[in-house]
C-alpha cells in the first residue's frame, strides 16, 4: 500500500496538464528549465514546481489619480490598461508581479503626462494623452515580456471651481454668440425693410410719372381738339354768311353778280354746313375720325406714348435687380 500511494504521487506529481489558454514555467530545484506548452507535459517528480500565466489579453484598472496641469489646474483621472503576456519566461524571471507594476508605471505615467499639458487639452484631447501613456509604456514593459494593447483615459476631471469657472464661461460664451444673432437678424431685418421701401418709392415714382405724361398726352390732345373745333365753327359761321348773303343777291333785281368766292367752294363749305361734321363715310360704310398731320402728332409726342411706356416699365424692373442683388450682398456681409 506504501508503494502504490507512493506511485500515485509521483505519477500525480510527474504530469502537468496545462490549458489552451496559458503557458507555464518550470523550475526543477528552484532553476529554471523550460516553458510548458498547452497540453500533457511530463515533469521530473516531487522536485519541480510550476508557475502559470494567462496568455489572454487582461484588463488593468489605473487607480484614480491627481495632477497639477502645466497652467497650474488641479484635475484627477483614471484609465483602462489593456494588457497581454507575449513571454512567460520574461515574465517570470524579469518581473516579480507584471500586474502591479504595469498599473503603478501606467499611474506615474499618467500623472506626468497630464502635468506636461494645458487644462483645455486634457479635456478635448484624449486620443493624444492615451497615445502617450502607452508609447511611455512600450520600452518597459517589452523587457517584463508583457505587451501594452491599448489604453483608454475614462475621465479627467477638473475641481469643482475649475468646473464652475468652465461653466460660466461656457454660458457667457452662449449669450454673446446669442447676441451676435440676434444683432445679425435684427441688421438683415432693417434692410430688408429698406430695400422694401425703397423698391416700392420708386414704383410709386414711376407710376406717378406715367400717370402725368398720361394726363399731359390727353390735356394736349384735348387742347388741339378743341382747337380745331372752334375753327370748324368758324368756317362754319363763314359759310352760313356767305349763304344769307348769296340768298339777299338772288332777291335783287340785277342779273349781273359778283361772287367773292369760287363758287365750288362755296359749294363744298355749304356741304358741310349741311352735314353738321366734318366726318367723312368710306368706301365700305366704315367712318374715319379725323387725324392729326404729321406735324401736329410730333407736337403731341402721339407716336412717341409706346415708347415711353415700355422705357417706363424698363426703369421699373430696373431697381427690382438692383434691390435683388443688394439684398444679396446684404445676407452675405450678415453672414459673415
Amino acid at each position: 500500500m506504501l508503494l502504490l500511494t507512493i506511485a500515485i504521487v509521483a505519477v500525480n506529481s510527474a504530469v502537468v496538464i496545462v490549458q489552451a489558454y496559458e503557458k507555464q514555467v518550470l523550475t526543477v530545484l528552484g532553476s529554471y528549465r523550460r516553458t510548458l506548452q498547452p497540453g500533457i507535459n511530463f515533469v521530473p517528480p516531487f522536485v519541480s514546481t510550476t508557475y502559470s500565466f494567462d496568455m489572454r489579453t487582461q484588463t488593468l484598472d489605473v487607480p484614480q489619480q491627481e495632477a497639477i496641469t502645466r497652467d497650474n489646474s488641479p484635475v484627477t483621472a483614471d484609465a483602462v490598461i489593456y494588457v497581454k503576456v507575449m513571454d512567460a519566461k520574461k515574465a517570470f524571471l524579469e518581473v516579480e508581479d507584471y500586474d502591479r507594476a504595469v498599473s503603478n508605471l501606467a499611474q506615474t505615467t499618467l500623472r506626468a503626462v497630464l502635468g506636461d499639458m494645458e487644462l483645455d487639452d486634457t479635456l478635448s484631447k484624449r486620443n493624444e494623452i492615451n497615445a502617450v501613456i502607452r508609447r511611455e509604456l512600450d520600452e518597459p514593459t517589452d523587457e517584463w515580456g508583457v505587451r501594452v494593447e491599448s489604453v483608454e483615459v475614462r475621465e479627467v476631471k477638473p475641481s469643482a471651481d475649475v468646473e464652475d469657472a468652465m461653466e460660466q464661461q461656457t454660458a457667457a460664451e452662449r449669450r454673446r454668440r446669442a447676441m451676435i444673432l440676434e444683432a445679425q437678424g435684427e441688421r438683415r431685418s432693417a434692410i430688408e425693410r429698406a430695400q422694401g421701401d425703397k423698391q416700392s418709392d420708386i414704383i410709386r415714382a414711376q407710376g406717378e410719372k406715367q400717370s402725368q405724361i398720361l394726363e399731359a398726352q390727353g390735356d394736349a390732345v384735348s387742347t388741339v381738339l378743341r382747337a380745331r373745333s372752334a375753327e370748324s365753327m368758324g368756317e362754319r359761321a363763314i359759310v352760313d354768311r356767305g349763304m344769307e348773303t348769296l340768298s339777299s343777291i338772288g332777291q335783287g333785281e340785277s342779273t349781273t353778280f359778283v361772287l367773292p368766292q369760287e363758287l365750288s367752294s362755296l359749294v363744298g363749305r355749304y356741304g358741310k354746313h349741311l352735314t353738321g361734321s366734318d366726318v367723312q363715310t368710306g368706301g365700305e360704310g366704315s367712318l374715319e375720325s379725323l387725324d392729326f398731320d404729321a406735324e401736329t402728332r410730333e407736337m403731341l409726342g402721339l407716336d412717341d406714348i409706346a415708347a415711353t411706356l415700355e422705357e417706363l416699365d424698363t426703369n421699373v424692373e430696373r431697381p427690382t435687380g438692383a434691390t435683388e442683388s443688394g439684398t444679396a450682398d446684404a445676407a452675405a456681409d450678415g453672414d459673415d
